[in-house]
């Protein structure tokens, strides 16, 4: 496994967050945007120290291991931070992101996504997962543009926001089993269906 390998697309460069004060104020910019967090699992920021404290737990710490797939959105003509994505280290292969809110609609995510999985697909990664809030279509649209196909929905609790959301599930199988269905949402969440999802 590759520990966050840098990844160029046509318009971006996929890398190591550093903690350098560049990274920092540009995750500020994005973690502190109330609509950019709204579905998100955790509250704005509201200043530098809690934006370094948030990179050095998300991101920095996870390099240390074998399987850091967290990477840093830039543009290539600055190759400064507009947003995040990468894979969780847990049993549900959680695939995240996130975007400055003025680069919204332009496909970035979608070709961030791509080349992530495409290096995941390289690893041997088995399948990832991911979910999105019933009222955040959009994230879903990016699932689907990569190829991931809907499960089902659940009900979850949220913490730390503490409301209750409707989760839909969807998940990339990398290695050709395709009916490999990741069950711990159901498991940890009994509230459990299949929606009649058009896509």
């Amino acid at each position: 496994m590759s520990n966050s390998p840098q990844l160029i697309t046509d318009r971006l460069i996929l890398r190591k967050f550093t903690g350098e004060p560049e990274d920092i104020e540009a995750m500020f910019t994005i973690l502190s945007d109330i609509e950019t967090n709204r579905f998100l699992p955790w509250f704005p920021v509201k200043d530098l120290d809690e934006a370094r404290q948030h990179v050095q737990e998300r991101f920095l710490n996870t390099y240390n291991g074998e399987k850091g797939y967290r990477y840093a959105i830039c543009l290539k003509e600055d190759n400064i931070p507009v947003g995040y994505i990468g894979l969780s280290e847990g049993e549900s292969h959680d695939f995240g992101y996130g975007l400055r809110r003025d680069l919204w609609h332009r496909g970035i995510v979608t070709e961030a996504a791509k080349a992530v999985v495409q290096r995941l697909r390289a690893d041997k990664m088995d399948f990832i997962t991911a979910t999105h809030d019933v009222n955040n279509p959009r994230s879903g649209a990016v699932m689907r543009k990569i190829g991931m196909k809907y499960c089902y929905s659940y009900v979850e609790q949220w913490q730390p926001k503490n409301i209750r959301v409707i989760f839909r599930m969807y998940q990339l199988n990398l290695d050709g089993m395709t009916d490999r269905v990741y069950t711990g949402y159901k498991k940890n969440y009994p509230d459990y269906f299949i929606e009649n999802i058009d896509a």
